[in-house]
């Protein structure tokens, strides 16, 4: 087993998640996969089912319905603990997260010292993204700059979803508490780890936007992530 665990969750993937999977094994670093399926319609858990008889180091859990990208995270995470990864890393199934950039946040941590590594699309205010519009572009910038000044969190790429935690950060955040399921999930895990002093490093990667399949953003999640932030601050200090 390796002491590096990949999560991928996914819904309606079936497009992606070969090619996902195959392009995470194909990289020098040992790493496993757990692919955290919300009962996909689309067939994607059998895909990875099949995948298992060539990946000794493939696993997936399926839930029972779709209950949002936070929860699928909890679950992982849960999960890698309880067989004892070291490093436990995030990144989404349709390729917008380069699998190569998987050894650079991980050397961030296990070379460079960092608790916990960023796939950073806006590292020092440059914007690293590929084929958004501008709509999307600019809720998602602009909701990262929001964070910081109302949190003071020292991270650019808040909403990030290419991340590495060492164990110990996940060990230290009541996992249970955790209240938001969507993008604003990001922010909160990034912002617990914040407060308890954990050191971070935020490492530029080029974001694509999706090829194949469809985005799972909507408006709930997007103002789930612009007006929880307010409360989770609050929540922080009378913590």
């Amino acid at each position: 087993m390796s002491k590096t665990l990949v999560i991928i969750p996914t819904y309606n993937e079936k497009e992606n998640i070969e090619a996902i999977i195959r392009a995470v094994f194909s990289q020098e670093n040992n790493f496993d996969i757990l692919i955290v399926d919300d009962s996909s319609p689309d067939g994607t858990a059998e895909i990875v089912s099949q995948l298992q008889s060539e990946f000794s180091n493939l696993f997936i859990e399926v839930r029972k319905e779709k209950n949002g990208l936070g929860t699928a995270y909890i679950h992982g995470f849960k999960w890698a603990l309880a067989k004892g990864y070291e490093y436990i890393m995030e990144m989404d199934a349709d390729f917008s997260h380069n699998p190569s950039d998987l050894i650079k946040l991980y050397n961030a941590c296990a070379v460079d010292g960092a608790d916990y590594s960023i796939g950073s699309r806006y590292v020092n205010n440059k914007i690293n993204v590929v084929q958004w519009d501008f709509k999307r572009l600019f809720l998602s910038y602009f909701a990262s700059k929001y964070v910081r000044i109302i949190t003071r969190i020292p991270i650019y790429d808040t909403t990030a979803g290419f991340v590495c935690y060492h164990r110990k950060v996940l060990e230290s955040i009541n996992l249970d508490n955790i209240e938001f399921v969507g993008y604003a999930f990001q922010i909160e895990m990034k912002f617990n780890a914040w407060k308890r002093k954990f050191k971070h490093k935020e490492v530029s990667i080029i974001f694509t936007d999706r090829k194949r399949g469809t985005s799972k953003m909507s408006s709930s999640i997007i103002s789930e992530a612009i007006f929880g932030v307010i409360k989770m601050k609050l929540k922080g200090l009378q913590s």
